[in-house]
């Protein structure tokens, strides 16, 4: 026994008693002449249930099932043994310490969040589960466990680094062509902090990938960079130097208020109030990452963010065990020098290639940073972009200055209420006006001397905005940006206010209250039009319909009576599949009246009648009024738009689509700006990128959805502002004062990984401290490289003239370019597809116009990840750093269950309970292994001629690595590791139970098999265990798994699937009949049934016509459920009189078999059985005999029903079906 296996007295106990490790889970078994005890088959029961429900909680199963069942068979135990399951006594302290020593003492568990025990079970289901198992079969105490799985990580890691296992360089065959590479990469995370668990969720992804890709054959590529472009740093920094100036240094942050007793119980919630405060502290945010309290302060400047975060990145990947070429990693910005000149080149490239513009343009805007705001500079608000509104100016009347009125000191200036409406065509219906009551207003002036009524906040919006008056551009403010109030207000001074409208209907309008106006969007004044917009329609009512409510804000009846609903829009939908038809010239009173909405509170019904109207009145409507009526609204509107403008009516205002708020903390507005634009969108570029993400031999979008967004995101995305005026990064080269934004310079720098290391070489991020392991001679200077030398390296220039750089090295640089590249595979998060992911196709169709065989050939998206269920979030304290994830679970543990965690763009979810378990699962796996290759050598196994089950149980694990490959090919590693590693291993576990209770041996070729192959398919997942068992314990020292080669799969028997599938079904189904027998039965009477009774062959008959077969070769479903249903009542039943008898029968009988076919497929519909029950059932009499009732050994009879002769109960005779055998049990 291996010295690491006693390194505590509770696991020695354990492993003495041979069965959490050692021999209780060797493929060997020890046969016996006498049978097996009661006890000793009880306790192998329990065991194994012990086992199952780990596995099952690995894979986030429900174990509550699993875990009744073990109760009973503990239970059954006491009644056998007179004694209750659990752990041998203890020994007495100190028994079996060394003469002349203490006993070493128990050690100390570490704490790990929740009060769970690190590797081990935790929270209220870790508890259930860990006190449900058996005692000596259970964990070890303290951190055993963990602490082996992390000296196995530390040593193999040590080797990896020592042979350079995942440098990646280009390699080819005998006759000078390239072996097949694979080059997957990952968007480098941004350095303002440290890697999560968030982070390491969608890395794990290419991670997974790039070491199957290795076991697939291919030559692989993994390069990683670190992101510190643009503002988020500078900001950070920026708002620690504010701290430190407001609070000290160190800082004295006020003391946070206590709050208020919860009435239900006292419990105080003030913590956690606190903490989600003093989390939006930059001091608190640092020192949460583990910093000392002594080094915050140098993080004021933003060059320590530089130094400080990649150097910790690269610690916790490698911690972390990623398969990463480190020669090739590089931080960003003009700091590094090699870097900053590949930029540059990239960018004179897009501008030589017209993708480049200057000129003013919308874009959303920070006022204190006094630059326009992208995603990536953004602390709220990523992927919002400018909305257009046309602003509609309502005429105040004579009467609105009247000497008294908030408005008169105005008299004589032109003033306008202000209302932004998206839906210019429809002022034809305008009744009145609305403000919120409560609501702060100001009178805004403006340069043309107009006086524009709205809240502050759409005035500083304004105010950063301008409009063309011929080919100039001209501002609305006096001085851009600074808007101008000559008096506040409320908007309880306004009610009342006539008002005169564009296109309106009334020579007066009157302004009304609405409580549910926000001042956060649009101008805070709304214009009313009741016959297409549900809120007005509503709202209206609510005042004509209430004196009171009138009275009460100073209205009078003139002001509101006359103004009844006017027709505009006729909008006419056409049926389509459920939805009914409608047409309404006042679409919004009908819909208000359908969904009999009475009320301004009633959101959910107003929000639905508002999409009923708003779409359908674009789509469908057409216009009733104006010079283009007749037309559809889709195009009068603009028309309508411009006229207003035209006329002096309206104008037009910018506004982001939501809150966006900049990392410095302020809400942002839409400006227009001088600014340098990248052309996206542009009709012939974004049709090259287009048919590229559409073409299947040219791109894998692995999804069906993902393609869609990429699609849609190909539809709007347009002119993007590449540059600011100041943050980190790399200067515009022809334009100094600007610099590159973080989006902009992130597009093709995977091509940059192709030489890198050429360039930089290990351990220099920054591009400052030279490779020491280059030669002088053979390093290249950031100045050398200039157009030409990027040029001949990725465009296949011509030599670069006057280049000082060796014409040899200059040829290695192209080369590694031309060997990695395309790129094969980049892996995101789904946030990305809407800026990063679809520029970096438009950056390499233009960088790359002439050689599309070089454009990305594949991405794959994921969706975010919670924690416990739970979003992950500092602030709340449900937060898990990737090293934390590490020192909890080790990195194997946290890559597999971050495997289980999910694949699809919907959010997944990490559980700390699969984490435990995997922890747990893999410290067992290893004795498994270890044991499994000493029974070899020791040559305990079976050898010889295969057994039927022996042979299904081979089939069975090619039929589970073809699945395995073909998930992975996928990139679905859940579904994935399902197969080859959960149910391989419930494999493994049925057949080591299988041949204990049949008293043989397991064979060899069985047992040799599996240790291999389940090594190799968990690899790509757990590279640390499987390194280990590959070359420490299956012989294969010095050889990386990682190289081993996936396991071939011979082609799986379909019948052989079928028979396995049908033993281990009927042992399921003929427990679950014995588990319901109180009498103690002897004696096992199980019936076979190779055909269906006529009624059910029709059946069967009846639904193989209802298979609808999947495109390619195999696979096929029936219709859903109710279809099915359907189908047969309509079809089957109703002709035939006969079987309408037994509806109900047939209505459950094909349920079930609609059940089957869903692991079987087509086969499960077969009328006739394409193997002998009996015949596998034979050969198993002796495990049916040990296995139906626990702790009781049977006495099994096996008759076929076609003997006319077999004895029995004539009602259990006609309960068997084809491949579902029935039993009788008698004393």
């Amino acid at each position: 026994m291996s010295e690491w296996l006693c390194e505590t007295e509770e696991l020695s106990v354990a492993l003495n008693c041979g069965v959490a490790i050692g021999s209780g889970y060797s493929l060997a078994t020890t046969a016996t002449t006498s049978g097996t005890s009661p006890k000793d088959e009880l306790t192998l029961q329990i065991n194994a249930a012990g086992d199952s429900i780990r596995e099952m909680k690995s894979m986030g199963e429900d174990v509550k099932a699993k875990v009744a069942e073990l109760q009973a068979l503990k239970v059954s135990y006491k009644e056998a043994t007179g004694e209750d399951f659990g752990p041998p006594p203890k020994k007495p302290k100190g028994e079996g310490a060394p003469a002349g020593k203490a006993p070493k003492p128990a050690k100390a568990a570490k704490a790990s969040g929740g009060g769970k025990t690190s590797g081990e079970g935790g929270g209220a289901k870790g508890a259930a589960a860990a006190e449900a198992l058996p005692a000596v079969a259970a964990a070890p105490k303290g951190t055993a466990r963990l602490d082996r799985l992390r000296l196995i990580e530390k040593e193999v890691q040590a080797k990896w680094e020592a042979q350079g296992t995942f440098k990646g360089n280009p390699a080819f065959n005998a006759d000078g062509s390239p072996k097949p590479k694979f080059m997957v990469t990952f968007p480098y995370p941004y350095m303002n902090g440290r890697l999560h668990l968030g982070h390491a969720f969608s890395l794990t992804k290419a991670e997974f990938c790039a070491n199957y890709k290795r076991l697939k054959g291919f030559n692989v590529l993994f390069p990683f960079g670190f992101h510190c472009t643009g503002m988020p740093i500078q900001a950070a920094a920026n708002k620690l130097k504010a701290e430190m100036v407001k609070f000290g240094n160190p800082p004295q942050f006020p003391p946070e208020e206590e709050e208020e007793q919860k009435a239900d119980g006292g419990k105080k919630v003030a913590a956690k109030i606190a903490a989600k405060k003093t989390s939006t502290y930059q001091w608190t945010t640092l020192e949460k990452m583990n910093i000392p309290s002594s080094e915050v302060a140098a993080f004021a400047d933003p060059m320590k963010w530089l130094n400080f975060f990649p150097d910790w990145g690269v610690k916790d990947l490698k911690l972390f065990g990623t398969s990463i070429d480190w020669r090739r990693s590089f931080i960003t910005t003009a700091v590094n020098p090699y870097y900053n000149a590949f930029v540059e080149w990239q960018f004179r490239q897009l501008k030589s290639n017209d993708n480049i513009v200057f000129g003013k343009r919308p874009g959303v805007y920070s006022p204190l940073d006094g630059q326009v705001c992208a995603d990536h500079d953004r602390a709220e608000g990523e992927g919002l972009a400018p909305q257009e509104y046309t602003l509609i100016k309502l005429a105040v009347q004579e009467a609105g200055f009247e000497a008294g009125k908030k408005l008169a000191p105005l008299k004589g200036r032109k003033v306008f209420l202000a209302p932004a409406t998206l839906r210019p065509e429809t002022m034809y219906g305008q009744t009145n006006c609305f403000v919120l009551p409560e609501g702060d207003y100001g009178c805004f002036e403006w340069a043309n001397g107009e006086v524009l009524v709205m809240s502050l906040r759409s005035a500083v919006g304004l105010a950063h905005q301008s409009y063309r008056s011929g080919d100039v551009s001209v501002d609305h403010a006096a001085t851009w940006g600074k808007p101008v109030c000559l008096l506040e207000l409320k908007g309880s001074d306004l009610l009342g206010l006539p008002l005169s409208g564009p296109r309106a209907p009334y020579k007066a309008l009157y302004v009304y209250p609405l409580m549910s106006i926000s001042m956060g969007k649009g101008t805070g004044v709304v214009t009313s039009v009741p016959s297409d917009a549900p809120d007005d329609f509503v709202a209206l009512a609510e005042l004509k319909n209430k004196p009171e409510y009138r009275k009460k804000f100073g209205l009078t009846d003139e002001m509101v009576m006359p103004f009844d609903v006017v027709p505009i829009i006729n909008i006419t939908v056409p049926a389509s599949g459920d939805e009914a038809g409608w047409s309404s010239d006042m679409a919004a009173a009908l819909w208000c009246e359908k969904l009999k909405i009475t009320s301004t509170k009633d959101r959910k019904n107003l929000d639905e009648a508002k999409h009923k109207t708003y779409n359908t009145g674009f789509s469908f409507g057409r216009m009733l009024v104006g010079p283009y009526k007749g037309e559809k609204v889709s195009l009068a509107k603009p028309k309508e738009k411009q006229d207003m403008i035209d006329q002096g009516d309206a104008l037009v205002y910018f506004e982001p689509e939501g809150f966006v708020k900049s990392r410095t903390g302020e809400e942002c507005v839409v400006a227009m700006t001088d600014q340098w634009y990248l052309k996206y969108g542009s009709e012939a570029w974004r049709a090259s990128v287009q048919e590229h993400v559409n073409d299947p031999a040219k791109f894998t979008p692995y999804s069906q959805e993902i393609l869609d967004k990429f699609n849609s995101t190909l539809g709007w995305l347009s002119e993007w502002a590449c540059s600011r005026l100041f943050g980190l990064g790399t200067q515009l080269p022809w334009d100094k004062k600007w610099v590159i934004e973080s989006l902009s310079d992130s597009t093709i720098y995977m091509a940059y990984y192709t030489i890198a290391h050429e360039l930089q070489g290990e351990g220099n991020l920054d591009g400052l401290h030279p490779d020491k392991n280059q030669a002088p001679g053979e390093r290249i200077a950031p100045e050398q490289l200039n157009d030409d030398v990027f040029n001949f390296i990725f465009l296949r220039g011509p030599s670069p003239p006057g280049s000082t750089i060796p014409t040899a090295k200059l040829e290695k640089l192209r080369a590694e370019f031309e060997y990695w590249y395309p790129m094969d595979l980049r892996v995101s998060g789904k946030d990305l597809i809407g800026n990063h992911l679809t520029m970096a196709l438009y950056n390499h169709a233009s960088i790359w116009k002439d050689r599309p065989e070089l454009w990305p050939r594949g991405y794959y998206t994921n969706g975010h990840v919670n924690l416990n269920n739970e979003k992950m979030a500092k602030s709340t304290g449900n937060f898990l750093m990737l090293e934390e994830a590490i020192e909890k679970f080790s990195a194997d543990a946290t890559r597999l269950a971050l495997g289980f965690a999910g694949d699809t763009l919907e959010s997944a979810n990490f559980e700390t309970d699969t984490a435990n378990a995997s922890t747990s699962v893999l410290f067992i796996e290893e004795g498994n292994v270890k044991q499994g290759v000493e029974d070899l050598k020791n040559g305990k196994l079976r050898k010889g001629e295969l057994l039927k089950t022996d042979a299904m149980v081979l089939n069975e694990m090619n039929r589970l690595i073809t699945e395995t490959s073909e998930c992975f090919e996928r990139m679905c590693w859940r579904d994935g590791l399902n197969a080859g590693s959960a149910q391989y291993r419930n494999l493994r576990d049925f057949y080591r139970e299988w041949c204990t209770r049949m008293e043989v041996e397991a064979h060899e070729s069985v047992a040799s098999r599996y240790l291999e192959t389940s090594v190799l398919l968990i690899a790509p997942v757990c590279p640390h265990f499987a390194e280990k068992m590959w070359q420490d314990y299956l012989g294969h020292a010095g050889s990386s798994v990682l190289s081993a080669g996936w396991p071939t799969a011979e082609p799986v028997d379909a019948k052989a699937s079928r028979e396995l599938r049908f033993l281990q079904k009927t042992v399921k189904n003929l427990r679950a009949v014995a588990g319901k027998d109180k009498k103690k039965p002897s004696v096992a009477t199980i019936f076979i049934a190779d055909s269906y009774s006529p009624w059910k062959v029709k059946t069967l008959q009846f639904m193989q016509t209802l298979w609808q077969a999947a495109s390619g070769a195999g696979g096929g479903t029936l219709p859903d459920k109710k279809q099915l249903m359907a189908d047969i009542d309509s079809g089957l039943l109703a002709t035939d009189p006969e079987l309408k008898k037994l509806k109900k029968g047939v209505m459950q009988f094909a349920a079930f078999m609609a059940e089957e076919s869903e692991g079987l497929g087509l086969a499960a519909l077969d009328t006739q059985l394409p193997f002998d029950q009996l015949e596998v059932l034979a050969e198993s009499k002796e495990y049916l005999s040990k296995h139906l009732i626990p702790g009781n050994t049977l006495t099994v009879h096996l008759y076929n029903l076609s003997d006319p002769n077999a004895p029995g109960d004539q009602k259990k005779k006609d309960a068997a079906e084809p491949g579902k055998p029935s039993m009788a049990l008698s004393a």
